[in-house]
């Protein structure tokens, strides 16, 4: 797959597979009736240099050569629409359609992609990703060794969510996790908190890798403790368990949905929030959890991530440089489960 004007052709796939072009034109409208009389071996050459290449026929491209569809397309590694993905992609979607109306494109949304190991895949034998000018990905981790094949092809795409390098610059949009993680430490630590706990996997994903990033720089500069307990998998009375234990305090939940499960595991042990343990997220719920406590968090940019990926991606496009990462500033919102440390309050003894 190719970009910006070096779109593979039949010729292309022809010179590569060692055949004509119109034999590549008989693979490509094959359809196992015998009408096309292609040896099974040339054939599979012909298929094998597809495959490699990511190659699809385009009639849309080939009726407009040499200008663009003005199809913006939406690849996401998981499912969209299902309600308990919806919550959270959906504020991403919102703003990716109000900026391609601004900007005079329409969406082609990307759903065939065949699932392997629970995950779909950019690159198969029926990938139509050109029939879009270029992609918006979006996933809470995007496949490295498919982000390097997109960039070594030069295709147009922007990434949602900071992404490391990948053989090259990767354009994204993403959300400043690191200070604002640390800003929620600071504050935890203004208010008496001398040992923290970080929930969560603290690596895999850049989302993971900066929400740990910001913790461990915040609580190393302020000075204090801390413990790091992995939720995934755990019963939430044992983390809580495990917290109270360390002498934890307050604790930076990196899933907002982790938060309410071990708030109500805390309660059900008879530890109030934020009275004996302050509970803090690092960001917006995952998947829909029902509760009526405000918590102290920080909020992802989500619609403004969505504008942003449609503009970045029309610079990247149109072959501009500057501007092809950003990341935005997540609000902070004040919240009812973050208080002073036990001790710290008036009225109690410490």
């Amino acid at each position: 797959m190719s970009g910006g004007g070096a779109r593979l052709t039949q010729r292309d796939i022809a010179r590569l597979a060692g055949v004509s072009q119109a034999t590549v034109s008989l693979v490509l409208n094959w359809r196992g009736d015998g009408s096309a009389r292609i040896p099974d071996q040339t054939r599979e050459r012909v298929m094998q240099v597809i495959r490699a290449t990511g190659y699809v026929a385009d009639p849309a491209a080939r009726q407009l050569v040499g200008r663009r569809n003005h199809l913006l397309g939406v690849f996401t590694y998981e499912p969209v629409f299902p309600t308990l993905q919806a919550d959270f992609y959906t504020p991403f979607m919102l703003g990716i359609e109000a900026a391609a109306e601004r900007f005079g494109y329409d969406l082609l949304l990307f759903t065939s992609a065949p699932v392997a190991d629970g995950r779909r895949r950019i690159f198969h034998e029926n990938n139509r990703m050109r029939l879009a000018d270029g992609c918006i990905l979006l996933g809470r981790t995007l496949d490295r060794d498919e982000l390097a094949r997109l960039v070594a092809d030069r295709y147009p795409f922007v990434a949602v969510g900071r992404r490391d390098d990948a053989g090259g610059p990767v354009p994204y949009v993403g959300a400043d996790y690191i200070d604002a993680t640390a800003a929620l430490v600071r504050r935890a630590v203004a208010l008496g908190h001398r040992r923290l706990a970080f929930i969560g996997p603290g690596g895999g994903a850049e989302s993971s890798d900066d929400r740990w990033a910001g913790f461990r720089s915040a609580v190393d500069k302020a000075g204090v403790d801390w413990v790091h307990e992995p939720g995934e998998g755990r019963d939430p009375g044992e983390i809580v368990d495990g917290l109270l234990r360390a002498g934890a305090t307050a604790a930076l939940v990196e899933d907002q949905a982790d938060a309410v499960v071990l708030e109500r595991a805390a309660r059900d042990r008879g530890v109030a929030v934020p009275d004996d343990l302050s509970l803090i997220a690092l960001g917006n719920p995952t998947r829909p959890v029902a509760t009526d406590i405000d918590f102290t968090c920080f909020r992802i940019p989500r619609e403004e991530m969505g504008r942003q990926a449609v503009e970045i991606l029309t610079l990247v496009m149109s072959g501009q440089e500057e501007g092809r990462q950003r990341l935005l500033p997540c609000e902070l919102a004040e919240g009812q489960t973050l208080g002073p440390a036990p001790g710290k309050r008036k009225g109690r003894r410490a």
